[in-house]
Protein backbone atom coordinates (compact mmCIF):
# COMPACT_ATOMS: atom_id res chain seq x y z
CA UNK A 1 0.00 0.00 0.00
CA UNK A 2 1.00 3.68 -0.38
CA UNK A 3 1.45 6.13 2.37
CA UNK A 4 -1.49 8.32 0.63
CA UNK A 5 -3.62 4.49 0.62
CA UNK A 6 -2.53 3.79 4.44
CA UNK A 7 -3.36 7.18 5.64
CA UNK A 8 -6.96 7.32 3.91
CA UNK A 9 -7.63 3.85 5.29
CA UNK A 10 -5.37 3.73 8.71
CA UNK A 11 -4.84 7.52 9.08
CA UNK A 12 -1.32 7.14 9.35
CA UNK A 13 1.63 4.87 7.66
CA UNK A 14 4.76 4.20 9.83
CA UNK A 15 7.65 4.56 7.34
CA UNK A 16 10.01 1.98 8.75
CA UNK A 17 14.10 2.16 7.85
CA UNK A 18 16.01 -0.83 8.84
CA UNK A 19 19.60 -1.37 10.02
CA UNK A 20 22.18 -0.75 7.73
CA UNK A 21 25.53 -0.34 7.20
CA UNK A 22 25.35 3.48 7.82
CA UNK A 23 23.16 3.06 11.52
CA UNK A 24 21.29 1.75 13.51
CA UNK A 25 17.32 1.69 12.32
CA UNK A 26 14.39 3.53 13.21
CA UNK A 27 10.48 4.23 11.86
CA UNK A 28 8.35 6.79 11.86
CA UNK A 29 4.54 7.90 11.49
CA UNK A 30 3.41 10.32 8.35
CA UNK A 31 -0.62 11.14 8.57
CA UNK A 32 -1.30 11.43 12.28
CA UNK A 33 -0.80 15.21 11.86
CA UNK A 34 -3.11 15.62 8.61
CA UNK A 35 -5.92 12.82 10.21
CA UNK A 36 -5.65 13.56 13.97
CA UNK A 37 -3.78 17.06 14.19
CA UNK A 38 -1.56 14.89 16.08
CA UNK A 39 2.14 15.13 16.31
CA UNK A 40 4.12 12.55 13.75
CA UNK A 41 5.95 10.36 16.02
CA UNK A 42 9.22 8.93 15.38
CA UNK A 43 11.22 6.03 17.12
CA UNK A 44 15.10 5.09 16.88
CA UNK A 45 17.61 1.76 17.65
CA UNK A 46 15.57 -0.92 17.99
CA UNK A 47 14.29 -3.92 15.58
CA UNK A 48 12.02 -1.22 13.39
CA UNK A 49 9.04 -4.04 13.32
CA UNK A 50 8.99 -3.46 17.38
CA UNK A 51 9.41 -0.07 16.55
CA UNK A 52 6.40 0.05 13.89
CA UNK A 53 4.53 -1.57 16.60
CA UNK A 54 4.80 1.20 19.00
CA UNK A 55 4.17 3.57 16.80
CA UNK A 56 0.73 2.04 16.07
CA UNK A 57 0.07 1.54 19.42
CA UNK A 58 1.09 5.57 20.48
CA UNK A 59 -0.84 6.06 17.21
CA UNK A 60 -4.24 4.31 18.28
CA UNK A 61 -3.88 6.34 21.55
CA UNK A 62 -3.30 9.28 20.04
CA UNK A 63 -6.34 9.10 17.29
CA UNK A 64 -8.60 8.40 19.98
CA UNK A 65 -8.00 11.64 21.59
CA UNK A 66 -5.02 11.54 24.05
CA UNK A 67 -3.02 14.19 23.56
CA UNK A 68 0.60 13.11 23.14
CA UNK A 69 2.84 15.91 24.12
CA UNK A 70 6.47 17.21 24.61
CA UNK A 71 7.87 16.13 28.25
CA UNK A 72 5.42 13.26 28.28
CA UNK A 73 6.37 9.54 30.12
CA UNK A 74 4.36 6.77 29.21
CA UNK A 75 5.09 3.93 31.63
CA UNK A 76 3.26 1.23 28.77
CA UNK A 77 5.79 1.88 26.10
CA UNK A 78 8.47 -0.32 24.45
CA UNK A 79 8.71 -4.25 25.49
CA UNK A 80 7.13 -2.75 28.77
CA UNK A 81 9.76 0.01 29.21
CA UNK A 82 8.69 3.69 29.66
CA UNK A 83 9.22 5.58 27.05
CA UNK A 84 9.11 9.73 27.20
CA UNK A 85 8.23 11.72 24.15
CA UNK A 86 10.62 14.79 23.16
CA UNK A 87 10.13 17.19 20.91
CA UNK A 88 12.40 17.16 17.39
CA UNK A 89 13.85 20.32 16.65
CA UNK A 90 12.97 21.08 12.77
CA UNK A 91 16.64 21.19 11.18
CA UNK A 92 16.66 17.44 11.56
CA UNK A 93 13.91 16.81 9.84
CA UNK A 94 15.50 16.92 6.18
CA UNK A 95 17.90 14.19 7.36
CA UNK A 96 15.57 11.68 8.49
CA UNK A 97 11.46 12.26 7.48
CA UNK A 98 11.91 13.16 3.88
CA UNK A 99 9.36 11.03 3.23
CA UNK A 100 7.00 13.01 5.54
CA UNK A 101 8.03 16.10 4.12
CA UNK A 102 7.45 14.75 0.64
CA UNK A 103 3.62 13.91 1.93
CA UNK A 104 3.15 17.57 4.00
CA UNK A 105 4.99 19.14 0.74
CA UNK A 106 7.31 20.90 3.44
CA UNK A 107 7.58 21.68 7.25
CA UNK A 108 6.78 22.53 9.75
CA UNK A 109 4.64 20.13 11.01
CA UNK A 110 5.10 18.74 14.53
CA UNK A 111 6.94 15.58 15.34
CA UNK A 112 7.72 14.03 18.28
CA UNK A 113 10.91 11.12 19.59
CA UNK A 114 9.84 8.64 21.12
CA UNK A 115 12.76 7.70 23.19
CA UNK A 116 12.94 4.23 25.33
CA UNK A 117 14.62 3.59 28.80
CA UNK A 118 17.14 1.60 29.38
CA UNK A 119 16.61 -1.57 31.50
CA UNK A 120 16.98 0.29 34.78
CA UNK A 121 14.83 2.71 33.79
CA UNK A 122 17.36 5.62 32.38
CA UNK A 123 16.85 7.66 29.30
CA UNK A 124 19.63 7.95 27.13
CA UNK A 125 20.38 11.70 27.64
CA UNK A 126 20.66 10.46 31.84
CA UNK A 127 24.12 10.38 33.28
CA UNK A 128 22.99 7.27 34.78
CA UNK A 129 21.90 5.69 31.41
CA UNK A 130 24.31 2.45 30.90
CA UNK A 131 27.17 3.47 27.96
CA UNK A 132 25.67 1.77 25.15
CA UNK A 133 22.47 3.05 25.64
CA UNK A 134 23.63 6.53 25.70
CA UNK A 135 24.13 5.95 21.94
CA UNK A 136 21.01 3.93 21.11
CA UNK A 137 19.19 6.93 20.03
CA UNK A 138 20.01 10.41 18.76
CA UNK A 139 19.09 13.44 20.84
CA UNK A 140 16.62 15.19 18.27
CA UNK A 141 15.23 18.01 20.61
CA UNK A 142 18.80 19.30 20.14
CA UNK A 143 20.08 21.80 17.48
CA UNK A 144 22.43 19.52 15.23
CA UNK A 145 25.27 21.77 15.65
CA UNK A 146 24.71 21.05 19.58
CA UNK A 147 24.18 16.53 19.19
CA UNK A 148 27.02 14.87 20.90
CA UNK A 149 29.26 13.24 17.30
CA UNK A 150 28.20 9.98 16.64
CA UNK A 151 26.67 7.75 14.52
CA UNK A 152 23.30 10.11 14.35
CA UNK A 153 24.95 12.68 13.01
CA UNK A 154 26.93 10.94 10.47
CA UNK A 155 24.29 11.95 7.97
CA UNK A 156 24.86 15.98 8.37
Amino acid sequence: MTIIENVQQHGWHVVMVPEDEIGPGFAYTIGLSHTHAAPELAMFGLDVHAIHRMLNTLGTKSAAGAELADGQRHPDGSDGRQVALRQVDLRWYRTFFGRAIGFYRRPPFPVLQVAWADADDHFHWEEQAQERHRESQPQLWLPPSEHPVGIWTTEL
